[in-house]
C-alpha cells in the first residue's frame, strides 16, 4: 500500500481514537486524583470565597453560600444542607468550606423558624437550590442538573423528605437524621445515611438504620455508623463525615469513580466506624 494511502488511514484511527477519549471521560470531573489524605484533609485543592444570602430572599431563613473561586474547570454541583431542630446554620457551617474547597458549591440555611420540623426543612431545603441556581451571585457557576443535600437532626430528616419530593436531586446525605416517618420505600436518590453509635436522641435503631433498610435495596445507597458518637457529631469539624461525604458527593454529584475507591469495598468497623453497610458496586 502506497504511503500517501496509508497517511490518511493513519489520521483517521487517530482521530478516531483521540474523540473516543475525549467522549469517554467524565466532564464533571474536578480537582486532582483524590488519595486517603486530600479527602480527610481540613480543606481541598480549590480556594474558597463566602457571601451571605439574608432572610429576606424567603423560602428559607437565609444563609450562607461558599463556592470555589475558579472557574476555569467548568461549573461545579451544588448542596443545600440544613441545622437539626432549635439549631443553626452556625451548628453545621464547618462543611460549608470544607465541601466547596473540594469543588461544590454550598449552601448553609437558617431555618425560617428554629422549631420547624424535617418536612418543613425539607422545602426549606429545595428552595435554597432553587435559590443558588436561579437568583444567586454564584448561579453561573452552578450546573443545576446536579444537584443535592445534607441535613443534620431534624435537617437530616428533611433531606430524606427533599429526596422523595425532588427525585432528579443526585444525592442525599443526612446526618443523624430524625424523623416520625421511619419507611422510605420512595426514595430513588443515592443516600448516604450517617447515624451514630450513641445517639440518644434519635437512636439509630430507631431512626438511621430503618431509614437505610427501608430504601430500595437496588438504591444505590449507604449506611455508616461513627464508632462511640453521639447524636451532636455533625455540629463540629469531623473528619469520617467529612471524609465519605466527599466521596459520596464526589461519586453521584459529579460522577466521578475516582472516588469509588473509598465506598466499595466498603471501609471496615474500626475505632471510627462501627458498621458499614452498602449496595456495592454502585451503578
Amino acid at each position: 500500500m502506497q504511503l500517501r494511502t496509508l497517511i490518511p488511514i493513519a489520521l483517521t484511527i487517530l482521530l478516531t481514537s483521540t474523540g473516543t477519549a475525549q467522549a469517554a471521560a467524565n466532564p464533571y470531573e474536578r480537582g486532582p486524583a483524590p488519595t486517603v489524605a486530600s479527602i480527610e484533609a481540613a480543606r481541598g485543592p480549590f480556594a474558597t470565597a463566602e457571601t451571605t444570602v439574608p432572610a429576606t430572599v424567603g423560602g428559607f431563613g437565609g444563609g450562607t453560600i461558599y463556592y470555589p473561586t475558579s472557574t476555569e474547570q467548568g461549573t461545579f454541583g451544588a448542596v443545600a444542607i440544613s441545622p437539626g431542630f432549635i439549631s443553626t446554620q452556625a451548628n453545621i457551617s464547618w462543611l460549608g468550606p470544607r465541601l466547596a474547597s473540594q469543588g461544590f458549591v454550598v449552601i448553609t440555611i437558617d431555618t425560617i423558624t428554629i422549631w420547624d420540623q424535617p418536612d418543613q426543612r425539607a422545602t426549606q431545603l429545595l428552595a435554597a437550590l432553587d435559590y443558588l441556581t436561579q437568583q444567586s451571585t454564584v448561579r453561573s457557576r452552578i450546573d443545576a442538573t446536579r444537584l443535592g443535600v445534607m441535613g443534620h437532626s431534624m435537617g437530616g430528616g428533611g433531606s430524606l423528605r427533599a429526596a422523595t419530593q425532588r427525585p432528579a436531586l443526585q444525592a442525599a446525605i443526612p446526618l443523624t437524621p430524625w424523623h416520625t416517618t421511619k419507611s422510605w420505600p420512595a426514595v430513588t436518590v443515592p443516600t448516604m445515611v450517617i447515624g451514630a453509635e450513641n445517639d440518644s436522641i434519635a437512636p439509630v435503631a430507631q431512626h438511621s438504620e430503618p431509614f437505610y433498610t427501608s430504601m430500595p435495596s437496588t438504591l444505590d445507597k449507604a449506611y455508616l455508623e461513627l464508632n462511640n458518637a453521639s447524636h451532636l457529631a455533625p455540629n463540629s469539624a469531623n473528619v469520617t463525615i467529612a471524609k465519605y461525604s466527599i466521596s459520596w458527593l464526589k461519586r453521584f454529584i459529579d460522577n466521578d469513580t475516582r472516588y469509588e475507591q473509598f465506598l466499595c469495598p466498603p471501609p471496615k468497623p474500626s475505632t471510627l466506624i462501627e458498621e458499614y453497610r452498602d449496595t456495592c458496586p454502585h451503578s
